[in-house]
C-alpha cells in the first residue's frame, strides 16, 4: 500500500502514534537503502542484519526526537546505513575475519542452470567480478558516486545530498568515474562483455 503523505507527514504520524506510518516509509525507501547496503556486504543474511538495524536506529532517532526534517529523509536513513557498513568492516578488521567471497552462491546450485548455460553463468559471473574490481579501484569519491548511482538506483540530487556536494560535483565525480574505470579496464585489458 503506498501512501501519498511526504515523508516528514509518515514521521509526524508515526511520532503521533500511527505505527502503520513508519511500516511505509520503510516500504517506500526499502528498495534504494537495500540495494546500497548489499553493493557493500555481499552476503544476503548480513546485508538483511544491516538494513533492520538501519531501520531500527532511524525508528529510535525518530522516537528520540533526534530527527530533524530538512527534506532529506532518504540521505539521512543512507547515512545511517553507511555508517552501520563502516563500523562492520571495522569490526571485521579489529576480528582478523577474512571472507572468500569470489562466489556469491553456489554455481552449481542455480534455478537460472536451467535456462542458460554453465558457460553463460560463468561469463557474467566474471563480468560481475570484473566490474566490481574496477570500481573498488576508484578513488573513494568517484566509488562511492558510482555505487549510489548505479547499484542503489540514487539520483543526482540525493547523492549530493547524502554527500554534501552540489548536483554538478556529483555529476563531475562520476564522469572522472568513468574515465578512470576505461582507463583502468585498457591498463589491465579487461573486456566487459556478455554477448
Amino acid at each position: 500500500m503506498k501512501s501519498t503523505k511526504t515523508d516528514y507527514e509518515l514521521i509526524t504520524s508515526f511520532m503521533n502514534g500511527d505505527e502503520r506510518s513508519i511500516e511505509l516509509l520503510i516500504l517506500r525507501h526499502k528498495s534504494k537503502v537495500y540495494s546500497y547496503i548489499s553493493l557493500y556486504i555481499r552476503s544476503r543474511d548480513l546485508a538483511d542484519d544491516i538494513f533492520q538495524d538501519t531501520f531500527l536506529k532511524v525508528v529510535q532517532s525518530v522516537r528520540a526526537g533526534r530527527y530533524q526534517d530538512d527534506g532529506r529523509f532518504l540521505s539521512w536513513v543512507m547515512r545511517i546505513a553507511h555508517n552501520l557498513i563502516i563500523d562492520h568492516f571495522r569490526h571485521e578488521k579489529q576480528m582478523g575475519i577474512v571472507l572468500n567471497d569470489d562466489y556469491e552462491s553456489d554455481l552449481f546450485n542455480s534455478r537460472r542452470l536451467a535456462d542458460e548455460n554453465v558457460e553463460d553463468v560463468m561469463v557474467r559471473r566474471q563480468v560481475l567480478r570484473d566490474v566490481r574490481r574496477l570500481v573498488s579501484e576508484l578513488p573513494e569519491d568517484q566509488r562511492e558516486v558510482v555505487i549510489m548511482r548505479h547499484y542503489a538506483g540514487m539520483s543526482f540530487r540525493e547523492i549530493a545530498d547524502m554527500t554534501g556536494v552540489s548536483i554538478n560535483t556529483a555529476l563531475g565525480r562520476m564522469r572522472y568515474a568513468l574515465i578512470n574505470m576505461r582507463k583502468i579496464m585498457e591498463e589491465k585489458n579487461i573486456t566487459l562483455s556478455i554477448s
